[in-house]
């Protein structure tokens, strides 16, 4: 599943951090993969020391796309990472990630070079090859064991984002009730469709048989977070966003996260994310109960 939104800072790393970690508690096998530049979902798990020490040079998912310039690629399951601060659950749960590094931008860059062809048709065979990487790595049987993985995207639509597009059964749409983040939801749905439309196109061709490898990820639905209450109800101000989101035809979870900037921005320094550790206020407790009550609400949606 990708977790995406052109808006940026509408909390999605912090939604994939806990929505995999509630999960891993309740007994299932989550591996969370970050693929934004700027890392955030990484150093919300490991310290930035712990990374420049054991992660940086060999097993960041940036090293990983770089190594499809050798001879002998990575296998994408050698980046598979432990959290040292998270412990397996005895019900069986567990939470790994594949980290991400500052450098990703440029493996981007790199990627958007091998679209070209000396003709349509191989640069039809390009595009697959290249927005199928992603896809193909996880196909190693390594990744047969986990019920749930979980791509943080960046907040664009770039080669990187369409890997993890091509990559995912479903997509999942951390926003705010504001201007911009309901337009970027119209926006996004556009580009899926784009995006799905081309790729199976070229893929239908690539076959020839009627057998394409196509593609169709839902929209699993929006997540509405960064809330504000009043009487235990979002407050007026944010109600007609809400609506416009719901009119837009896209799914729209029941579960509302509150706005808590000072309790989600300590959760880096801990190495855990929120939903893992003991609430102590009034507040912390009933975000911890926000999260708990939507994580019931996507396995339920997803079927795990």
């Amino acid at each position: 599943m990708s977790v995406i939104n052109y808006k940026g800072g509408v909390g999605k790393t912090t939604l994939t951090a806990n929505i995999g970690a509630e999960l891993a508690f309740r007994g299932k096998k989550v591996l969370l993969i970050d693929l934004d530049p700027q890392a955030s979902l990484t150093f919300s798990l490991v310290r930035p020391e712990y990374w420049q020490q054991n992660l940086e040079a060999e097993k960041t998912i940036k090293r990983w796309y770089e190594s499809f310039d050798s001879s002998s690629p990575l296998s994408l399951s050698s980046l598979v990472t432990r959290a040292p601060r998270i412990r397996d659950f005895t019900n069986g749960g567990i939470l790994r990630f594949i980290p991400s590094h500052l450098g990703l931008i440029n493996v981007d860059l790199e990627l958007a070079t091998e679209l070209g062809g000396a003709s349509l048709k191989q640069s039809k065979i390009n595009y697959l090859r290249v927005h199928r990487r992603l896809a193909e790595g996880l196909k190693e049987d390594a990744f047969s064991e986990f019920d749930v993985i979980l791509i943080d995207c960046p907040p664009n639509f770039n080669v990187v984002t369409k890997n993890a597009i091509v990559a995912s059964d479903s997509v999942l749409i951390p926003a705010k009730a504001d201007y911009l983040s309901t337009l970027g939801i119209d926006y996004l749905q556009r580009s899926l469709r784009e995006l799905v439309g081309d790729y199976n196109e070229y893929a239908q061709l690539e076959s020839g048989d009627g057998n394409a490898r196509v593609i169709n990820p839902e929209v699993l639905g929006v997540v509405f977070t960064m809330m504000q209450f009043y009487g235990g109800q979002p407050i007026s101000a944010l109600r007609p966003y809400m609506r416009q989101t719901t009119s837009l035809g896209v799914p729209v979870f029941d579960s509302l996260l509150r706005e808590a900037k000072t309790l989600f921005a300590s959760s880096p320094g801990s190495g855990q994310p929120l939903v893992l550790r003991a609430g102590k206020t009034a507040t912390e407790k009933q975000l911890i109960r926000e999260l708990e009550d939507l994580v019931a609400e996507f396995m339920l949606k997803l079927g795990v």
